[in-house]
C-alpha cells in the first residue's frame, strides 16, 4: 500500500512539473509546441495505465519504479505495433512520461536545483553539461572556486544573461545554504549577509544599471549602421530553442551561432533525428525568415557527453573533437544533417562546421551533405536546396588556408575564443594562465584581418561569433577591417548596436 501511495504522489508531482513546462513552452515557443506536455499529462490520467501499475505493485509485490518501467515497456510495444503514424509516435511519449515519474520516485531533482525559489549556485567548478542541464529559471547567478573566464561554462552563463564569478575565494564547507547574498560581477565580489548600508548601495547600483538597459531598449527597430552609412549585421548566439525568446526580445537581426552541441549535452543519449529536427524547426519558424546559422556538433575538449564514450586524452583541446568526431562517426553526423536539412524547409537555415583545418575536410563534408540530400529526395522529404554552408575559422591552419577555403564555402565565421587559444598556445581552461591569455593580442587581430581579406577576395561574407564580437572596445577596429557580421549573446545585441551607431 505504501508503494501505491508513493506512485500516486509521484504522478501528482509529475503533473505539476508538466503544467510548469506547458506554461514555459507556451510563453517561449507557442501553443502548438507546448501541447506535447498536455499530451503527457493526459497519459498520467489514463486509467488503463494507472490501474496496470497499481495492480502489478499489489499482486507481484514489486516496487513502484519497476512497475512503472514494466508497464511503460508494455504500452510502448502496443503503440509501436500500430499502423497509424500518430499512434506509433505515442510509444516515445509513454516512455518519456514514465521516465519522469521514475525520476520523481527516485528523488532526482528536475533541473538540478532543489529549491522553489531562485538561488545563487556555489560550486568548486561546473562543466558545460552540468550547467546546461540546470533549470535556468531557478538560477540567479553562478559562483565557482575554480574555472576560467574563457571556459565554455563562463560563456554559457553570459549567453544565459546570468552574473557569474570565477575563481572566487570562498569555502564551500561553510554553511551558506539559505543565507542572503549579493553577486556583484562588475566588481567581482560575493557579499554574504550584507549590512543595510551595503544593501542600499547595491540596490542603487542595480537601479542605475536597469536604467541603462531601459535606454538601450530605445534602439529596438533601428539599423546597425555607422554615421557614414556602413551597415553591420548584428546576430545572436544561442544554445537551444529555449533561448529563442531572448533573441526576439533583444531585436537581433538573426542567429549567428546556434551551438547545437548543447542539445547533446542536455541529453542522456544521442538525440534522435526527430528531437533535433523539432529543436531546429522551432527556431527557424520563430525567426520568421531571418537567418539562423546552426553549427554542427562541437563535442569534445571541456564539452563531454558520457554516451559518446570518448577516450581520456592528454590534451583534449587538441584531440578528438568537433568535425573530427563527425567525420569519423558518419552515422552521428548524418543524423544531424538530416534533421538540419529537414528543418531548412521551415525557415532560413545555414549550416556551419567547426574546427576546420584543411580543404580536404570541407570536400569530405560536402560529399556527405550530398549523400544526405539524395536520401531526402529519394524519401520525398522536403528541404531547401539553397542552404548556405560555412565554416568556423578558429585554428591558425584555417587562417593560413583561408584563401583556398573561401573558394569552397559560402561564408566564414571567426571563433575568436579557440582562435586565441590556438594562436597563443594557451589552454583557455587553465586558470593559472589567465594573465597570459590576451584576446587583443596583435597575432589574433592580424589573423582576423587576414581572414576577412581572403573571404572578401573570394566573394563570401565574414562574421565573428566568438566572445570578441561583443567587445565594444574593438567594434570600430572590426568595422575598419571590413567585418560583415557580429554575433553576440542576446543581452549584448543592443549594446553593440549602440556602439556601431556612434562610429
Amino acid at each position: 500500500e505504501e508503494e501505491v501511495k508513493r506512485f500516486q504522489a509521484a504522478c501528482e508531482k509529475a503533473k505539476k512539473q508538466l503544467d510548469n513546462l506547458y506554461d514555459k513552452a507556451l510563453a517561449n515557443v507557442g501553443e502548438e509546441h507546448a501541447m506535447i506536455f498536455e499530451v503527457h499529462k493526459l497519459m498520467l490520467e489514463d486509467l488503463d495505465y494507472l490501474e496496470d501499475i497499481e495492480k502489478m505493485i499489489q499482486e507481484d509485490k514489486i516496487n513502484a519504479e519497476y512497475a512503472v518501467q514494466a508497464t511503460a515497456d508494455k504500452f510502448a510495444a502496443v503503440f509501436a505495433s500500430m499502423d497509424s503514424d500518430y499512434m506509433r509516435a505515442r510509444a516515445t511519449d509513454v516512455q518519456d512520461v514514465s521516465k519522469r515519474v521514475i525520476r520523481v520516485l527516485a528523488g532526482i531533482v528536475e533541473g538540478g536545483i532543489d529549491s522553489e525559489d531562485p538561488v545563487i549556485v556555489l560550486a568548486d567548478d561546473l562543466t558545460p553539461s552540468e550547467t546546461v542541464q540546470m533549470d535556468k529559471s531557478k538560477i540567479l547567478a553562478f559562483v565557482t572556486q575554480h574555472g576560467s573566464s574563457n571556459s565554455h561554462t563562463a560563456i554559457l552563463a553570459r549567453s544565459m544573461n546570468l552574473p557569474s564569478l570565477i575563481q572566487t575565494q570562498l569555502s564551500l564547507e561553510d554553511d551558506l545554504d539559505g543565507h542572503m547574498a549579493i553577486v556583484d560581477s562588475f566588481h567581482n565580489q560575493l557579499i554574504v549577509d550584507p549590512d543595510e548600508a551595503t544593501l542600499a548601495t547595491m540596490q542603487d547600483a542595480l537601479k542605475k544599471w536597469r536604467h541603462e538597459l531601459e535606454l538601450l531598449q530605445e534602439l529596438k527597430g533601428k539599423e546597425n549602421e555607422t554615421t557614414d552609412g556602413r551597415k553591420i549585421n548584428v546576430y545572436a548566439n544561442i544554445g537551444n530553442s529555449s533561448d529563442l525568446q531572448k533573441v526576439l526580445d533583444n531585436d537581433a537581426g538573426g542567429i549567428g551561432l546556434f551551438r547545437s552541441e548543447f542539445i547533446y549535452l542536455g541529453s542522456k543519449d544521442y538525440p534522435t533525428e526527430e528531437e533535433q529536427f523539432t529543436a531546429y524547426r522551432v527556431v527557424a519558424e520563430g525567426m520568421k525568415g531571418k537567418k539562423v546559422i546552426i553549427r554542427t556538433l562541437d563535442i569534445g575538449a571541456d564539452k563531454q557527453a558520457d554516451y559518446f564514450k570518448l577516450a581520456q586524452e592528454e590534451n583534449p583541446a587538441m584531440g578528438f573533437r568537433a568535425i573530427r568526431i563527425c567525420l569519423e562517426r558518419p552515422a552521428v553526423f548524418k543524423t544531424q544533417l538530416r534533421a538540419l536539412y529537414r528543418a531548412s524547409a521551415f525557415g532560413n537555415i545555414s549550416i556551419m562546421f567547426p574546427m576546420i583545418i584543411s580543404v580536404q575536410e570541407v570536400l569530405d563534408i560536402k560529399k556527405i551533405v550530398e549523400e544526405v540530400k539524395a536520401e531526402l529526395r529519394a524519401e520525398n522529404i522536403p528541404f531547401s536546396e539553397d542552404v548556405e554552408l560555412g565554416i568556423m575559422i578558429e585554428t591558425p591552419a584555417a587562417v593560413m588556408m583561408s584563401d583556398e577555403l573561401a573558394k569552397e564555402v559560402d561564408f566564414f565565421s571567426i571563433g575568436t575564443n579557440d582562435l586565441t587559444q590556438y594562436t597563443l598556445a594557451i589552454d583557455r581552461q587553465n586558470q593559472n594562465l589567465e594573465r597570459f591569455y590576451d584576446s587583443h593580442h596583435p597575432a589574433v587581430l592580424r589573423s582576423i584581418q587576414k581572414t576577412i581579406e581572403n573571404g572578401h577576395k573570394n566573394g563570401i561574407w565574414v562574421g565573428i561569433c566568438g566572445e570578441l564580437g561583443s567587445d565594444t572596445t574593438l567594434t570600430k577596429e572590426f568595422i575598419d577591417m571590413g567585418i560583415d557580421e557580429l554575433s553576440v549573446s542576446p543581452s549584448a545585441v543592443l549594446k553593440v548596436r549602440k556602439r556601431i551607431r556612434e562610429i
